[in-house]
């Protein structure tokens, strides 16, 4: 891991979407990171005439010397495209594609090549109509990794919030919260925001299932059998977690001012309030895996694909915040 300067894999994600766009805008500047793009050398070239932006590729060499990212110009991980791809019209003939971009940055990383993973968005929908099981970036990181239960969580100016579950259907929700599950994803959340963040005692406001937070168990037992006794456990070992609290009240000045990250049961229990805070600037972050892994906070704007009207903003803060990741991880080492 070289702090100096930061070597970032970034994935361009579904073809037909605007991840295309927003790399060839990433290009238009100058960044203290040395950028490699994982894609179609011939997708980036097609989707900056569209732009009308100047781009001038370089095939990524792992054994050149780093050097920082200049406006106008990009490095390029090859990765061939099986179908043509059009702005707007998905193909499930590129799913493979897109999952062999992500396989092979996540690699990369894991072998040393890489400091950081950034990620553009993918359709979930496309891979799984073409056969391929995928609920997410998170499930598919986890297990390229070995298995294990990573923690995702979301970041934007003055909030962080964190997801005991991610990608279940709501029916399912209550089933998969244990007493397991939550120790594992608030040492997960301590260690992290430690080691990454460089926040010395971190501290954890954990939100309630049920309204109310169960009410004293008259509207939903887990928050008094399972939430409540493993965060009174894990506060007897020193650990600064809070709750659980109800949903409705937690995110507001009086709580927040007082945590570093907010940890929501379930996915659209503290996501829309960070999208509503911060949504274009906010970033996705991978916790508990073995490498750095950041993301946009937005899905593929099929409508928006090479017209020219997508915001680069959240890759941009994506790209930064993988940056002081790797930085602060390099210091803690």
């Amino acid at each position: 891991m070289n702090a100096t300067l930061p070597r970032l894999i970034v994935t361009a994600g579904e073809p037909a979407g605007i991840g295309p766009d927003l790399c060839v805008m990433l290009a238009q500047q100058a960044h203290a990171a040395d950028i490699v793009v994982a894609s179609a050398p011939a997708l980036l070239e097609e989707r900056a005439a569209l732009l009308g932006l100047p781009l001038a590729l370089e095939d990524f060499s792992p054994d050149a010397p780093r050097s920082p990212q200049t406006a106008g110009h990009l490095k390029v991980l090859p990765i061939p495209l099986l179908a043509p791809a059009r702005p707007g019209q998905p193909d499930p003939a590129n799913a493979a594609h897109v999952l062999a971009i992500l396989e092979q940055a996540a690699r990369g990383c894991l072998e040393g090549q890489f400091d950081a993973l950034v990620t553009a968005p993918v359709h979930k929908g496309v891979i799984n109509d073409a056969g391929i099981p995928f609920s997410g970036h998170t499930e598919f990181f986890a297990a390229l990794c070995g298995g294990g239960l990573p923690v995702m969580m979301l970041a934007t100016p003055g909030l962080r919030v964190a997801l005991l579950t991610t990608h279940l259907p709501l029916r399912a929700v209550a089933d998969a919260i244990t007493a397991e599950r939550l120790e594992h994803t608030v040492r997960i959340l301590d260690r992290d925001l430690r080691m990454r963040f460089a926040i010395p005692q971190p501290r954890i406001l954990v939100c309630g299932l049920n309204p109310h937070a169960g009410e004293g168990g008259y509207l939903g037992r887990e928050d008094k059998d399972i939430i409540e006794p493993t965060l009174v456990r894990l506060r007897g070992e020193g650990l600064r977690v809070q709750g659980p609290l109800p949903a409705d009240t937690l995110f507001t000045r009086k709580h927040l001012e007082q945590t570093d990250v907010v940890l929501a049961m379930y996915h659209d229990q503290g996501l829309p309030v960070l999208k509503h805070k911060g949504f274009g600037k906010s970033v996705n972050i991978t916790l508990g895996l073995p490498l750095i892994r950041t993301s946009v906070d937005h899905g593929t704007a099929l409508d928006l694909a090479g017209t020219g009207r997508a915001d680069a903003g959240s890759l941009l803060a994506a790209i930064t915040c993988a940056i002081n990741l790797v930085r602060n991880t390099a210091l803690a080492r």
